[in-house]
């Protein structure tokens, strides 16, 4: 989990940094989580740790690298339907209405669309003064 997850990102800066610098700046947008932004209670330990640390690296290569044109932002999705929880959707049904129903204002699964549409604006000139950021796109759940 956090060989996938957290050294996966650092590895893919490793090489986007570089070649950034070269290219005159740009924009990268590391992929977290929810819960990256507060712990759980369904036992996902090393993947909350994972996703914290996702948002530490992003912050810290945030304002190191600000001065040279590069931005560094997060995105962190909460519950969208995928490859990996639609399955679970339809096993834990009873489990992911109580979530939708309790947790999300929005009483809905994110669809991916919506995630890829916030990682297109921070990749923008619109969010040109946007770095550092640990953007939440979780239907309202993070808010409680």
């Amino acid at each position: 989990m956090i060989t996938s997850n957290l050294t996966g990102v650092w590895l893919c800066m490793k090489h986007e940094i570089p070649a950034l610098l070269t290219s005159g700046g740009g924009a990268i947008v590391n992929n977290s989580s929810g819960y990256g932004l507060a712990g759980t209670a369904i036992g996902n330990v090393p993947y909350v740790a994972a996703k914290h640390g996702v948002i530490g690296l992003t912050k810290s290569a945030a304002i190191e690298y600000a001065v040279q044109g590069i931005r560094v932002n997060a995105v962190c999705p909460g519950w969208t339907h995928s490859e990996m929880v639609d399955p679970a959707l339809k096993a834990l049904s009873a489990v992911f209405d109580c979530i939708v129903t309790n947790e999300i204002p929005m009483r809905r699964i994110g669809d991916a669309i919506e995630i890829a549409r916030s990682v297109l604006w921070l990749c923008s000139d619109e969010s040109s003064y946007v770095t550092g950021h640990s953007l939440v796109v979780d239907g309202g759940q993070r808010a409680r």
